[in-house]
Formats: structure tokens, sequence, C-alpha cells
């Protein structure tokens, strides 16, 4: 089939994309496609733990901000962010008639002469002039390769499946990252756990007083350059620091977020460290972060010597048809926003060009 635009991802950020298009003229169908693998809307926040709220504690999602042109109020702001989030992106996709097809699963973009070939696992092809990847991160989680993994004799799991606090009850937990997520984990986890133990890579950087927009574009802005140097974008809050947050205060002075540095490896019934330290345990739960969900992208070979995509605002260096939304410094919801609308604005200008000459 052929359109003017492919979206790849409903999230935030193709949904704020879609909106950009959907304002500039072009009509679903002809004009522009969303393509989402999911099986209903909401993107990620479809499959995050339910503890996980929108506001109101210390396990409070991060600031969820409104898609363009529709205010994002939730009557119960306590309701688990997997049920609002996606109550919210069903509204948006009806309010704006952005027609998404799912469940489409993208395999491949290709190049082929002028046009970009989207194929899609079991469904239909599309050709299109230009391509808005909006994937995210969710479906790549990442976990380090560590000596003694596979001789482990507990479970191990990502943040991806957290089953809630209630499945840890009785057990030595050690939770591994620097996150946001970690911290949660360790603060749900240690009323019900016989133990917990947190360990990262580098020590949690603590942050006071509130986190204004000056300080958000700061941190943007250092993501941003490895981004457009080539290199693998870094999560925002590696430069943001931990909000030191009256519930994180009250974990760290209970102990519970006492941070101990990486095991050096993995054993049978534990942990163990350089210098001969041990840590036993029944679970490893790895909070350890995604990577970006790009695979789909090889045959156009956009990546750098470096390892990441090279972008130049949204729009991939390497092929100036494709523009990658929430990736990198755009991979927060006011940062995904941004990201959609101005790849949104830049297409349909390069669209148009032609006619204007």
């Amino acid at each position: 089939m052929d359109t003017q635009v492919v979206v790849i991802g409903a999230g935030q950020a193709g949904l704020s994309a879609a909106w950009g298009l959907r304002r500039a003229g072009l009509e679903p169908g002809p004009g522009f496609v969303v393509l989402d693998a999911e099986e209903a809307p909401g993107g990620a926040w479809r499959h995050r733990w339910d503890t996980l709220k929108v506001a109101g504690d210390a396990f409070s999602a991060h600031r969820i901000h409104p898609l363009p042109g529709l205010e994002f109020a939730p009557e119960d702001p306590d309701r688990p962010a997997n049920r609002v989030v996606p109550e919210y992106f069903a509204a948006y996709e009806r309010e704006f008639d952005l027609q998404v097809r799912r469940p489409v699963r993208v395999s491949a973009v290709r190049s082929v002469g002028e046009l970009l070939r989207v194929e899609a696992e079991l469904t239909d092809t599309w050709t299109a002039r230009a391509l808005v990847n909006a994937t995210g991160t969710w479906t790549h989680p990442f976990v380090p390769a560590y000596p003694g993994a596979r001789e482990f004799r507990g479970r191990q799991l990502h943040a991806v499946d957290f089953p809630g606090p209630e499945a840890f009850a009785g057990d030595r937990v050690v939770v591994i990252g620097g996150g946001t997520s970690a911290v949660q984990f360790l603060l749900q986890i240690a009323p019900v756990a016989a133990a917990t133990t947190w360990v990262t890579r580098t020590p949690p950087r603590w942050r006071e007083g509130p986190f204004d927009d000056l300080a958000g574009r700061e941190a943007v802005a250092l993501v941003e350059e490895r981004v457009r140097a080539g290199l693998p974008p870094r999560p925002v809050v590696s430069v943001t620091g931990l909000p030191l947050t009256p519930a994180y205060r009250e974990g760290i002075e209970s102990g519970v977020l006492d941070r101990r540095p990486m095991f050096s490896r993995i054993t049978p019934d534990g942990v163990a460290w350089a210098d001969g330290t041990t840590e036993p345990a029944d679970v490893l739960l790895w909070a350890t972060g995604w990577r970006p969900a790009i695979g789909h992208l090889a045959p156009l070979h956009l990546r750098s010597p470096h390892g990441g995509i090279a972008l130049d605002g949204t729009r991939a260096v390497a092929d100036p048809r494709v523009h990658l939304v929430g990736y990198g410094p755009s991979a927060s919801t006011i940062g995904a926003n941004r990201a959609g609308r101005a790849a949104a604005r830049e297409i349909v200008r390069r669209l148009r060009e032609p006619a204007a000459a």
C-alpha cells in the first residue's frame, strides 16, 4: 500500500507525530499510516507493573505530559498507570481519528529507490516517502552478562516482568540498577522480603531541590550531544540524578537504599565481589534498563561507527527520510511530545518542497 508517511509505534511519540501530520492536512491512509505492535492502545504503559501510579506517592511514574490537543486529567490518579494511560491514549486516537492499525509488527524497513518499504510480519507492506520511528525501548530490555549467571539456582527477572512486591515475600532479593525503577522496587519489596541488597555500577547521584525547566534542558542537552555524535544514547536519568524525595530519604535512613558496588560474578546461591565478599540471594532483579528497539531499521544502515544513530534534531543523518522520536533526548513524555511534533513539521515541509519549486 502506498502512503506519504509511515509512523511506527503508537506511544507518546508516535501519537504526537500523527497529530502533527493530521494537523498539517495529511489524512489517515493516503497521507499517513500509524502502525502499532500492541493489541490495544497504550503502548508500553499497558505492561507496567500494577503498583506504578501516575501521581500521588513514592511509586508514581515520572510526570506524564498531555499529548498535544487533549488534556490529561485522570479522575482518579491513584489508579494504576497501566490502566489510566491506555485509556487516555485510546481517547486520543478516537478524538483525532488517527486510525491506528494494530497489531502490526514491523520486521524491516528498506530503501527502494526514492521510497521506503515497510515490511510487517504476516500482514501488509507499505511504501512511503518518509518514516517516523517511535518504537521506544520496552520490547528490548537489557541484562548485562556476568560470569556465573547460568549457574544461579534462584530466579532472575528483568524489570519488564516485575510481578509486584508480593511475589518476593520471604525472599532474599538483590536489585541491580541505579535508576528510579530500582529504587521504587526496593522500597516496595523491602517490607515483605527476607532481605534486600542494592547494587549499582556507580554510586547514586541524589538530587536535592526542584528540577526546574533550566535543569531539564541542560540534562537533555547532554544526552542530545551524544546522539548528534552518533554515540548510543544514555537515559536522561544518568545526567539528572535521582530526586531526593521524602520517601527516598527515608529509604536511605532505614538502610534499604544503602547501595553496594557491583558484584564481579554470580554464584549458584547469590553474588560475589572481587574481595571475596558474598551475598546469598533467592532472586536477582535486573533493573538495568532498556535499549532502543530499532532492529527493524538495520537494512537502512543508519548506525554510525560509534554504535548509535546520529541525529540532526529528529532526522537521521544517514537518511533524511527517517526520523526517530522517543529516542535519546526525546525518551520522556514531554520530550516525545516535542520530538513528534518537530518531526511532523519537518516531514510535511519536505513533502511539499517539490510543489513549491
